[in-house]
């Protein structure tokens, strides 16, 4: 990484722009970190990381709910459409998503509306480094959760995927 590529170097246009889709569609995270002011320990992935979960959990639950919902169904109706992000189409390919089964593709299309009808967002989950069996048997026992403990676990699964996001962008 040259000097000129550092986060903390980067002017704010610069900055949204390359870090802005960390979190899912939602640049604002990438906004509010880079007008908190940004130094040389920001230069590595995990304390940028940090910060930008400090921007994202300072907001309020409607912001959260925002970045959640901003987040494809697993396996669902934008995949299949070839609409998701680049990050998130490799994220889902990493875990086998984009070769299921019909059988499998079903179970995951039932068991993302049965999540949505319970808990009004898409299930998240940090996939990379999972199995599709792994998974689905996260879908199926998370459902089990109740609303507060399934929107914490949502806001970590982000947070997790973001820095796996940011440590393929930083050393």
């Amino acid at each position: 990484m040259t000097d000129a590529d550092r986060p903390s170097r980067l002017d704010r246009a610069a900055f949204v722009a390359r870090f802005g889709g960390v979190f899912e569609h939602s640049p604002w995270i990438a906004e509010g970190v880079h007008d908190r002011g940004l130094t040389s320990k920001h230069d590595v992935a995990e304390e940028l990381h940090a910060a930008m979960v400090a921007v994202m959990r300072a907001a309020g639950d409607g912001a959260k709910l925002a970045l959640i919902r901003a987040h494809p169904d697993l396996a669902g109706r934008l995949a299949a459409a070839g609409r998701l992000t680049a990050e998130s189409t490799g994220e889902q390919a990493s875990a086998g998503l984009d070769r299921l089964t019909d059988e499998e593709r079903a179970e995951f299309m039932r068991l993302n509306e049965a999540y949505q009808a319970r808990f009004g967002f898409p299930f998240i989950i940090a996939v990379r480094g999972r199995t599709k069996d792994e998974i689905r048997e996260a879908f199926v026992s998370r459902l089990e959760n109740d609303a507060p403990a399934e929107f914490a676990e949502a806001l970590r699964q982000v947070e997790r995927i973001a820095l796996l996001r940011l440590k393929d962008l930083l050393p």
